[in-house]
């Protein structure tokens, strides 16, 4: 169906949509491609929510030279009225004769009809091309889009046994430089930065990103049941943060909104934050991807309430022993079947640590 050309041409597309991986939130990332007589005429790349789509700048490229040119587009066209018009009406206006997309848009308000459009107006259109890799460059709005929930992906440091801090909470630094650097990649894809009040006091975090050069700092959210966080931690210097919290203190509150940070007040029975619900919170708010950062604690609930859909592991060459805190706090087992099984995405060095991406199957 898809020849050696056409996946040269949506290889070329994806590089470009992969250049929005820290901009376009909470909008998709998304490269387009227009190419005639096996030639590239225009490409574009959807920069920043509210700026052009990636075909529309594509296409202003290409100018008269989209007649008659076929389109590879790495999500299917947009048909709705957002803050930009439908893409789609802009394709069938250049007269390009050809639309090859990537993959279907997971968008209810989109979902197929934007292929369908453009073949009412007599493009030849295919879906299906090089699927994989464009679904893996938005794997949180489609997540965002079909479950109601970000895509969470938790990051966690340890020694070589598993460990992640010492029984006194200290874990600063336990992996080098260079996976600490790493590290600041993914909290800048990310919409969310998330960590618990346990971290906050441990280690006085600011969870922004610092190593990468970006245009946005993600929303830092701190999970604090009880409304314990310091007036004077970094985390509430500059930017945007939300303490999700899981009882009503008016005064704490008042104090925490002073220094400019949101509250939400989310409980669940047992009186601790109800997480899921805090996910869907997020989710309304247009949050695509969750970067946690976190201790023993959260993170073994978030595990343990089958919320995190990935991990990133930094394993560094060294030995902290029993008494050390591990990556998860979870029940323990009697049996092996009650194990979390993972499946292996990648596995390679960052300096001298080992980095380890898995998700949970």
């Amino acid at each position: 169906m898809f020849t050696a050309d056409d996946h040269r041409f949506m290889a070329r597309a994806l590089e470009l949509a992969e250049r929005g991986l820290y901009t376009t939130s909470p909008n998709p990332r998304v490269g387009c491609v227009i190419v005639r007589d096996g030639a590239i005429v225009g490409e574009g790349w959807h920069e920043r929510a509210g700026g052009p789509h990636a075909e529309v700048s594509a296409l202003g490229v290409a100018g008269a030279r989209a007649r008659g040119a076929s389109a590879y587009v790495t999500l299917e066209p947009c048909v709705h009225q957002g803050r930009t018009g439908p893409c789609t009406e802009a394709l069938i206006a250049s007269g390009v004769s050809r639309v090859a997309a990537a993959v279907h848009d997971p968008n209810p308000l989109v979902g197929g009809r934007g292929l369908a459009r453009l073949r009412e107006a007599g493009i030849v259109s295919d879906v299906g091309l090089m699927e994989d890799e464009a679904r893996e460059l938005n794997i949180g709005f489609a997540s965002r889009m079909t479950r109601g929930r970000p895509w969470v992906r938790m990051k966690v440091a340890a020694s070589l046994d598993g460990k992640t801090a010492l029984n006194n909470g200290r874990s600063r630094w336990i992996t080098g430089e260079a996976a600490r650097r790493d590290g600041h990649h993914w909290r800048a894809r990310a919409c969310v930065v998330l960590t618990g009040i346990g971290t906050v006091r441990d280690d006085d975090p600011q969870l922004t990103v610092r190593d990468v050069a970006t245009s946005r700092q993600p929303l830092r959210v701190v999970v604090d049941s009880r409304l314990e966080l310091p007036h004077t931690a970094r985390v509430l210097e500059g930017g945007r943060v939300l303490v999700a919290a899981a009882r009503e203190d008016p005064r704490a509150i008042t104090a925490l909104r002073e220094k400019g940070a949101e509250v939400v007040v989310i409980p669940n029975r047992a009186g601790k934050v109800e997480l899921l619900e805090l996910m869907r919170e997020l989710a309304r708010r247009e949050t695509n991807e969750v970067h946690v950062e976190a201790g023993h604690r959260l993170n073994g609930s978030l595990v343990a309430e089958g919320l995190v859909d990935e991990l990133v592991v930094y394993l560094a060459p060294t030995v902290l022993g029993d008494a050390a805190r591990g990556m998860f706090e979870l029940p323990e087992l009697a049996d092996l079947a009650g194990r979390r099984p993972l499946s292996i995405r990648d596995v390679r060095m960052i300096g001298a640590d080992i980095r380890i991406v898995a998700r949970f199957v």
